[in-house]
């Protein structure tokens, strides 16, 4: 029996196997807003038989995209567009649908990868001033962010408060704050980019103080009986300094403490100096002692791209789920192939009952 098609109780949240959509940038939203693509790209991902369906980071403030094109819900307009794209896939799939909210911190106000990627100046009609722990950009070559002051925090926690209001009118069924690839809460966890010289800096503990303030504010604005939870970099893989897996999982016990579901183990994105090496999985094992050290849900994710591999991460105890993005950009029915090299049954909507293949007649969950 398959381990990766178990279901799995994330938080009060019921998933009807293990594999995960992990949340992926489009830059195609319209200041903010939800447009036709996120409709196609989003309803095709929710007829993919996986168990759970993450949109993409979701900024909390216009400041806080991205880029341009970024997703947000920040104002009445950005939720009513994102309405739309809630009502098809509630209509057409049964998936559950989480939201990851987040603020890039001084890593917004980029161009879109595909024309490059790179900072846009603060005076440029596509910019704005960044904001961070810190006044450090992230390349020496980037406008310097300014340090967010106490009135900044509390508007970002707010922000992120309100962010959630609006996910719970949406129907959403869980929120993933983002806490990793070197954005906002990011900068401020680690040593490298926050040099704060207040409560929110300097030691581990107040470093941790602003991302758990904003954590707090999210599971408090959000419907006791739905999961909130964290994606987090373990490491900056940057030798010698940063923020690194140990205190990672003294972080992920001050967020068990505050009603967190899960953890989702990422790794990088804060420092260019990082060094990373890449492989199948080369992050699972900071999931894996992230699980040990703390028994909480965790979700790997990482150049997962075969079956047997994903199968092999949740038998072996090295994690709870697995995350999938780029695999399954590349291939998205990834769970119905799984499914039939596992010999497991996943969903699929009665209009595609008839794809079925021969060789698996009792893949669908729909047909007997």
């Amino acid at each position: 029996m398959s381990q990766l098609f178990q279901p799995l109780r994330l938080g009060t949240l019921d998933l009807p196997n293990r594999i995960i959509i992990a949340p992926m940038c489009q830059y195609s939203a319209e200041n903010g807003s939800a447009t036709d693509w996120h409709m196609m790209h989003l309803g095709n991902l929710a007829l993919s038989g996986a168990g759970l369906l993450i949109t993409e980071a979701t900024a909390v403030t216009p400041e806080g995209r991205i880029s341009y094109k970024d997703l947000g819900l920040y104002n009445d307009e950005n939720e009513e567009a994102l309405a739309r794209v809630m009502k098809a896939i509630r209509d057409h799939s049964p998936m559950p649908v989480a939201i990851q909210l987040a603020h890039a911190g001084r890593k917004a106000s980029t161009d879109l990868p595909w024309k490059g990627g790179r900072q846009i100046a603060p005076g440029h009609a596509d910019g704005w001033k960044t904001e961070a722990p810190s006044t450090i950009p992230y390349l020496d070559e980037y406008d310097s962010p300014t340090a967010l002051d106490k009135a900044g925090l509390a508007r970002i926690r707010d922000a992120f408060a309100e962010a959630a209001k609006r996910s719970a009118r949406l129907g959403i069924d869980g929120i993933e704050v983002h806490g990793a690839h070197g954005y906002l809460l990011h900068e401020f966890l680690s040593p490298l980019s926050n040099k704060r010289e207040d409560e929110y800096g300097g030691s581990l503990e107040n470093r941790m103080r602003f991302p758990l303030e904003v954590f707090e504010a999210v599971r408090g604005a959000f419907p006791a009986d739905k999961p909130v939870w964290i994606r987090v970099s373990a490491t900056d893989w940057v030798e010698g300094g940063g923020w690194d897996v140990d205190m990672t999982i003294a972080f992920a016990k001050a967020l068990e403490k505050l009603g967190c579901a899960a953890i989702h183990v990422s790794s990088g994105g804060l420092s260019p100096l990082q060094q990373m090496k890449l492989s199948p999985g080369y992050q699972v094992n900071l999931a894996r002692k992230i699980k040990a050290e703390t028994g909480m849900t965790t979700i790997a994710v990482g150049l997962i791209n075969e079956p047997e591999h994903a199968e092999a991460i949740v038998a072996n105890g090295d994690a709870d789920a697995i995350g999938l993005a780029r695999a399954i950009l590349y291939n998205p029915r990834w769970p119905w192939h799984a499914a039939a090299e596992l010999g497991a049954r996943t969903f699929a909507s009665p209009q595609y009952l008839r794809c079925q293949p021969r060789a698996y007649p009792k893949l669908f969950a729909h047909t007997d």
